[in-house]
């Protein structure tokens, strides 16, 4: 992965400006973690884009914090009028791929990491490949994540992780081919801000921790 410093927004806003002059929307599968995180991020990006949003968070614990965020998730699509024709799409809650991905187990001194280390790319890693994976699958454009929303996450880490996917550099072998992973750090822009805005006027569970059970003691 590059070491040299790239400006993700300003990627994002050059491919939108493309997709806005051919007045076709590309598919999008949009990896999100939560209801706070998608709201700037699909106001952002509805009018760009037909939309399906991918809820893959094995990392989530407990299982009550898991169903909570998803639930708050699907009741903010049916009230948000830009997420009118928007997809949800929930995959299988299988915690232990999350365990056996950051390796905690065999490392135990990854679990006392800080948020932004190993634990964190390897929990990002598991979450966009199973994304590409899906997306590759049903032929969609481009694949995202919600996740560089947040100021508590490496918006560098995600995307070189979303490159190399998409480029093929971190794919299984004969592995499936097909969407461009689309750069971004949407806390730019007064993102994170609008998020906080939109979970306000739309009466949002914003979580008080990242989801797994390594942020929750973090933040005890």
């Amino acid at each position: 992965m590059t070491n040299k410093k790239q400006n993700y927004q300003k990627q994002l806003d050059s491919i939108l400006q493309q997709i806005d002059a051919t007045g076709q929307k590309p598919s999008l599968l949009l990896h999100a973690c939560c209801g706070p995180c998608s709201s700037y991020v699909l106001e952002y990006l509805c009018s760009y884009f037909e939309i399906t949003v991918l809820f893959y968070n094995p990392n989530i614990y407990p299982a009550q914090e898991y169903e909570r965020r998803l639930e708050e998730l699907k009741k903010f699509y049916t009230k948000f009028v830009p997420a009118k024709n928007v997809v949800v799409v929930e995959a299988p809650y299988e915690p232990e791929d999350f365990y056996k991905a950051v390796g905690t187990r065999e490392q135990p001194e990854l679990a006392n990491e800080p948020e932004r280390g190993e634990r964190c790319r390897r929990c990002y890693e598991l979450r966009l490949r199973y994304s590409y994976n899906y997306a590759a699958a049903r032929n969609f454009d481009y694949f995202c994540t919600t996740l560089s929303i947040s100021p508590f996450k490496d918006a560098d880490m995600i995307n070189e992780i979303g490159l190399c996917l998409g480029d093929g550099a971190l794919r299984e072998p004969q592995g499936p081919h097909g969407p461009r992973w689309l750069p971004s750090d949407f806390k730019k822009k007064n993102g994170f801000k609008r998020s906080l805005e939109l979970s306000a006027e739309y009466n949002l569970y914003r979580q008080e921790y990242c989801g797994c059970i390594y942020s929750l003691s973090l933040n005890k």
